[in-house]
């Protein structure tokens, strides 16, 4: 359905994260805007979902003027999707944002303009500025402060003529993953005890951007923890990562656990090219190690991702999906059914903003 009268059309989006900014530099897929707007329309697209640095551009106090930015280091996360950042380049970051808007209304595109800075976009400034400036927030208030950085994105895109090409504004991407829990109880769900935070931050952007919608964004769709979506979003989004199989990869070579725990002499026979070098012996230089703490990307699983022989992953993906196939279909089927309901009941426009079937 569309996803509000800002926007008539259903809208098909495309991600592009914080790639667009990010992966500017000379190559870059991001590096000519209006060409690659043309491509996403050219493919059937007329909306595009971003990390707008809100916090950095408007709340973080860092001089985004000249804007350094740059892979993670050296070779270091370049096999790893959204972290294969070749060139290091300088953005205005709010003349780029401009310029970002300023192509996306040419094309006819729309916008969902969310946050991706309590997960990964500061790991690839040149210096700690950024994510010092995030982590400096009290973790009650960071989606609030959060909201209300998106208002003043509205705000500053309204004084050059552009609003009109927001469809959607979420305070965060995957609010129940990454830095945005910290400080929680643990004792529930991660989304049943965000509810009351995020609460205050959709009802700090809705009272200044009412026509706006607002929406929380979770990965995957908490089909257990629906009470703790808030009760003032004006939309909702969701990502069904179905990860089956992958499941089974992830939990047996530890990709999610600490590397003194993962297991080389299997993944060396089973996962990872032969000149691959021992998990100890690929990280970041110790000037850089604060890039880790600002993604929440595992380092056995920027390892795996560097390192692996594409025939030998492929080939567990395959070897195992057999097993999972018909609870994978369901469970994509099962939260579909679960999204559109709950949204139907609650009468907001719902979205898939990423996902897939592992």
């Amino acid at each position: 359905m569309p996803i509000s009268s800002r926007s008539t059309e259903r809208l098909a989006m495309t991600l592009w994260d914080f790639s667009w900014y990010v992966r500017t530099g000379p190559g870059e897929p991001f590096e000519d805007l209006d060409a690659a707007f043309a491509r996403a329309v050219d493919l059937g697209y007329n909306a595009v979902r971003i990390c707008a640095m809100p916090f950095l551009l408007f709340r973080s106090g860092v001089d985004t003027s000249a804007l350094r930015l740059e892979p993670l280091g050296g070779d270091y996360g370049s096999r790893v999707r959204w972290y294969d950042v070749r060139e290091p380049t300088v953005i205005d970051a709010k003349a780029h944002l401009l310029d970002f808007f300023r192509a996306a209304d040419r094309h006819g595109v729309k916008v969902i303009a969310s946050s991706w800075e309590y997960q990964q976009s500061p790991a690839f400034a040149d210096d700690p500025a950024w994510y010092e400036a995030l982590h400096a927030v009290d973790p009650e208030d960071r989606l609030t402060v959060l909201a209300e950085a998106q208002a003043d994105l509205i705000d500053f895109l309204a004084e050059h003529g552009l609003a009109h090409v927001i469809a959607c504004v979420e305070p965060h991407n995957e609010v129940q993953i990454g830095h945005l829990t910290a400080g929680l109880p643990g004792a529930e769900d991660a989304v049943v005890e965000l509810r009351d935070r995020l609460e205050r931050g959709i009802a700090a952007f809705l009272a200044r951007h009412p026509d706006v919608p607002c929406a929380p964004n979770y990965g995957g769709v908490p089909i257990g923890s629906l009470r703790g979506l808030p009760r003032n979003a004006t939309a909702l989004g969701f990502h069904p990562y179905v990860y089956g199989v992958l499941d089974d990869l992830i939990d047996e070579f530890g990709l999610r656990r600490a590397p003194a725990e993962f297991p080389q002499d299997a993944a060396n026979e089973r996962l990872l090219r032969a000149d691959a070098p021992p998990i100890a012996a690929w990280a970041l230089p110790e000037s850089s190690a604060w890039k880790l703490k600002a993604s929440i990307m595992q380092p056995s699983e920027i390892y795996v991702h560097d390192w692996c022989d594409p025939d030998k992953f492929d080939r567990y993906l395959y070897e195992g999906y057999g097993a999972h196939r018909i609870a994978m279909a369901d469970r994509l089927r099962d939260w579909i059914d679960v999204a559109a309901d709950h949204a139907k009941r609650l009468g907001l426009p719902f979205y898939f903003g990423e996902g897939w079937v592992g």
